[in-house]
This record gives C-alpha cells, sequence and structure tokens, in this order.
C-alpha cells in the first residue's frame, strides 16, 4: 500500500520568498532549469545541496548476469535488494548501489525505479509511471534530513525517496507507486530465485565496487548531515523493518526480530508476520563490504495463504508455521515440507535506519514482541 503523502503546505508565489529560501530557488533553478519553485510542499531551506546533480550516476542501462556468473565476484553474504516483479526477479547488490543509488530499469516488462540511500539504509523500488507518463530519475545531488533527493528527466520534479513523494515542482504532492522489495543475502536471494539474475559491476563507469564509502558509518551515532528532531524510542542507527497499512505506520526493530525470529503482529486492522534470519553484512560498517559484521535481513508478509491464516513460530532459530511445520525462508517462502514452494504474499515494507523513518513518520509504533491475541 503506497503510504499517505503529509497534505501540502501553502507556499508562497515565487517573486514573495524570504531571502533564504530565494537563494535556494536560485541554486535549484540554476541546476534543474524546467523545475517549476512555485510547486512545493516543503519550505526549500530544508533542502541541503551537497554535490552537484548526477555526480553520483544513476544507471540507465543496467547489465545483468546469471547467478553463476555473479557468483565468481559476489559473495554469499554480500546484501543485495531483491526485487520480483511478474516471475522477473533480479539481485542489485549493495556494493553497487552505494556508488549509483539508482537504477533505472524494466522487470517483468514493467519501467521500475530500484533505489538506495545509503545514509539511510533505505532500498525502495518503485514505478517509473508517473499520471501515465513513463519517467527516468536521477540523483540530484541534494538531500532533505540526510535522505536522497531524486529527480526525473522530463520535468525535473524533486522526488523524497524514502516517502516517495514529489516535493519540488510540476508533480509536487504526487507519490511513487511502491513496489515490494527487500534487502537480503545473495545467498538468499539465490537460493529463492534459481533463475534469478544480477546487476553486473560493467555499469559504464569505474567505481571502487566492493569497497565502503562510508566506512564505519553503520557504528557510529551520527548522521553525516543534520536532520528534524526524531523519537528517541531506539537509538539513531538502529535497523528497522518498516511498514504501513491502513493508515497505521509501524517499525519492528532488528534488536526484537533478531532475538524472537518471528513477530505476529496487527497494522492498521491488518495481520502481519514479520521474519527475522541471520546471514547478511552490513554494507556500511567495514572498509570492505565482504568482512563487515552480520546484521541479518527481515520481511513482512501476510500470514494468509489459500485464505487460511497460518500462524508461525522460531524452532532453533528456524521459521515454521504450527500447523504443518514447514520452514520458511526470510522472503517468505516454504523451503521445507508440506507446504514447499508455497508463497507468503510480501508487503510493501523497508529496511532503513531508525532516524530516517522517525524524522518522516513520527507517529509511528514500535512492535517489540507479537501482539497479545496474536491476531
Amino acid at each position: 500500500m503506497t503510504p499517505t503523502p503529509a497534505a501540502p503546505t501553502p507556499t508562497p508565489p515565487r517573486d514573495e520568498l524570504e531571502e533564504a529560501e530565494l537563494w535556494a530557488a536560485q541554486y535549484l533553478e540554476r541546476n534543474f532549469p524546467k523545475i517549476d519553485v512555485s510547486k512545493r510542499s516543503v519550505n526549500l531551506t530544508e533542502i541541503r545541496s551537497v554535490i552537484p546533480p548526477d555526480a553520483i550516476p544513476a544507471i540507465d542501462e543496467p547489465r545483468f548476469l546469471s547467478l553463476a556468473e555473479a557468483s565468481e565476484w559476489l559473495a554469499g553474504e554480500a546484501p543485495v535488494i531483491a526485487f520480483e516483479r511478474n516471475g522477473d526477479a533480479r539481485a542489485y547488490p549493495l556494493e553497487i548501489l552505494t556508488w549509483h543509488e539508482i537504477v533505472n530499469d524494466v522487470v517483468g516488462g514493467e519501467p521500475v525505479i530500484v533505489t538506495y540511500c545509503p545514509l539511510c539504509n533505505s532500498a525502495i523500488a518503485f514505478s517509473r509511471v508517473v499520471n501515465g507518463e513513463e519517467r527516468t530519475f536521477g540523483v540530484s545531488g541534494s538531500l532533505r534530513n540526510s535522505d536522497l533527493i531524486m529527480y526525473d528527466h522530463q520535468t525535473e520534479t524533486l522526488w523524497q525517496q524514502l516517502t516517495g513523494e514529489a516535493i519540488v515542482g510540476r508533480d509536487t504532492g504526487a507519490v511513487l507507486e511502491f513496489l515490494p522489495a527487500q534487502l537480503v543475502s545473495f545467498r538468499e536471494f539465490r537460493a529463492a530465485f534459481k533463475d534469478g539474475m544480477v546487476l553486473s559491476r560493467e555499469t559504464g563507469y569505474s567505481r571502487n565496487y566492493g569497497q565502503n564509502p562510508y566506512v564505519l558509518y553503520d557504528s557510529g551515532g551520527r548522521t553525516l548531515f543534520p536532520v528534524d528532531e526524531f523519537s528517541n524510542e531506539l537509538s539513531a542507527k538502529e535497523r528497522v523493518l518498516t511498514l504501513e497499512l491502513g493508515g497505521e505506520t509501524a517499525a519492528f526493530p532488528f534488536s526484537a526480530l533478531s532475538e524472537l525470529v518471528v513477530i505476529e503482529a496487527a497494522v492498521g486492522g491488518e495481520a502481519v508476520v514479520a521474519f527475522w534470519q541471520p546471514g547478511q553484512v552490513s554494507a556500511l560498517d567495514d572498509a570492505f563490504i565482504i568482512g563487515s559484521r552480520n546484521v541479518g535481513s527481515a520481511g513482512a508478509f501476510s500470514p494468509f495463504l489459500d485464505g487460511e491464516r497460518l500462524r508461525f513460530e522460531a524452532r532453533e532459530g528456524t521459521i515454521v508455521d504450527a500447523r504443518t511445520g514447514s520452514t520458511w525462508d526470510v522472503l517468505g517462502r516454504a523451503v521445507s515440507g508440506p507446504l514447499a514452494g508455497q508463497q507468503l504474499t510480501p508487503l510493501v515494507s523497508g529496511n532503513h535506519f531508525w532516524f530516517a523513518w522517525a524524522v518522516f513518520k513520527p507517529e509511528t509504533r514500535v512492535i517489540l514482541e507479537s501482539d497479545a491475541d496474536r491476531s
């Protein structure tokens, strides 16, 4: 379900801007000649320009390898964004995405954008269709609350990655369609998608793929750039599995998930099950991704299968459903037992640092254990 955008706040016309916002508007207009700064849902001074547009180049013509070919250089514990559409499964290694942040792709016949903001550890996939028009996206070089701001080449509207919302430009107030994607290890992707493809390091650019340009960012308590105040219910860099259903936002901290493995809850009146498994390393820890600390993978799913509500539990660290004893993986697939081969419906969820989600979604409910009624 696509999160609901905040209601746009009235903004003055271009010629009535305060001095600080006027300077910001002039900067945007120099860098994005097509942008319409009179249409905006945020104060322009909230946008922090860090580097020139496209200094971090998006990948517009991605190439892909077979699992066997990718296994020659991609370790099993390496983090990848797993994305599947219409039977077409692809893995986007973070060792590439940390250097590019955006991949414009066509998956399962549909135009999509796969994005990663290292500063927020947010991996999100969207449709590239806006109001019936196909768009391509680039890295604006600007941030808001330390989160990637994207822009589309066709209108040069600015889009907030974490919320998917257009914040400045012609399409202000529009929200990109979120698509289910998951941060998992390459080993988990490889086991789940036998015919899956992997983004190639032949990107057309020369980068130190495999090295981490954000050494120790994961373990540090501070963000690189200032953010608005957010709830201190969790530490800023706590990883959280997030989702929004029925108008309610929720976050499952990895600290709780890694201990319990399975958490069942109701979010927005809908039943949800969250899984966690070890095996994925951080992309933002050591100088080289391989050798970094193990942070694990998580996913959120509907617990219904063919209309029947399944109940899940952890048995010696393994995910099983109570009725049949079938074993499930973190991608929501039954891998052994009577239900082997079955797939739970994935929910649109995110794997972010707490600060990144909480600053945009301050009303979030933190879920530390299964609901008492396991509804």
